[in-house]
């Protein structure tokens, strides 16, 4: 236990500074979240968590899509939707041509789980970067994680004290509907109090808060029982243990990886 909050703090005092700070700071450790949880995710495909996953050309392109997002998304930031739409063709079509000119090395599972891979751990995570570029970014990027964090903490405590209806019994035995509700109007009322309060935005802007804070709480909550349901669905327990007491990079950011595009997308409406 004493490991798990120590290391929780650390996670905290790093990204929160990152958050604050913004820029390379952001960016750096948004691509290393996304690089390790690519890693973690094909270890996972494989079933693999203990053993240092045999990197083969398609993981290769797989983590250099990744960072080739970023650099693109670092000097073209304005322009993310463009960007995105030009990088995802290219990166489809060097993809094709890798499994193309090593047939059969690899299966048709691999390559889709790839592209799959890099769009869920690169391009997903990055618009934690692209939120806090954003004009009102500093202060929209804390909707990310009131929209999962939050969620979490509120939909554990809700649960406890009314859980009786379960919501995904296979997946998670201990998560109930009435825990889930909890978290969604946890976030919610989290985030218009933060608007409010903390950032002093007038009454319309917090409404719009909240209903971000709403739509990500929701989503977030199906990014982790989807993590969880790759966890079962290939018979591992954690993704990794980067984070002593957590686990990988995956199952501390499992909520978030979603949220994030989420409240992105958005984030279009805070002008």
């Amino acid at each position: 236990m004493k490991t798990r909050i120590i290391s929780g703090a650390v996670l905290v005092l790093i990204l929160g500074s990152a958050l604050l700070t913004g820029k390379y700071y952001l960016w750096a450790l948004c691509l290393f979240i996304s690089i390790v949880g690519f890693i973690e995710l094909s270890k996972a495909m494989a079933g693999i968590t203990d053993e240092k996953l045999k990197v083969d050309p398609m993981d290769i392109l797989g983590i250099a899509g990744i960072i080739a997002y970023y650099i693109l998304i670092l000097f073209y930031p304005n322009k993310s939707i463009n960007m995105f739409l030009f990088f995802c063709i290219l990166f489809l079509i060097a993809e094709m041509i890798l499994y193309v000119l090593t047939f059969p090395k690899f299966s048709t599972e691999k390559m889709f789980s790839t592209f799959f891979g890099m769009f869920y751990t690169g391009v997903c995570v990055a618009c934690i970067y692209l939120v806090r570029n954003r004009e009102r970014g500093i202060r929209l990027v804390w909707l990310i994680f009131i929209s999962s964090w939050i969620c979490d903490t509120c939909a554990y405590f809700s649960g406890v004290a009314l859980g009786k209806h379960r919501l995904a019994p296979i997946l998670s035995p201990k998560k109930s509907v009435e825990g889930a509700i909890g978290g969604v109007v946890g976030s919610t009322i989290i985030g218009g109090l933060f608007a409010a309060f903390a950032m002093k935005e007038p009454k319309e802007i917090v409404f719009i808060y909240m209903i971000i804070c709403a739509a990500g709480a929701v989503i977030s909550q199906f990014g982790d029982l989807f993590a969880s349901a790759l966890k079962r669905k290939h018979d591992i327990k954690d993704y990794g243990r980067l984070i002593p007491g957590h686990g990988g990079i995956l199952d501390r950011f499992d909520s978030v990886i979603i949220t994030a595009p989420i409240v992105y997308m958005l984030s279009v409406f805070i002008k």
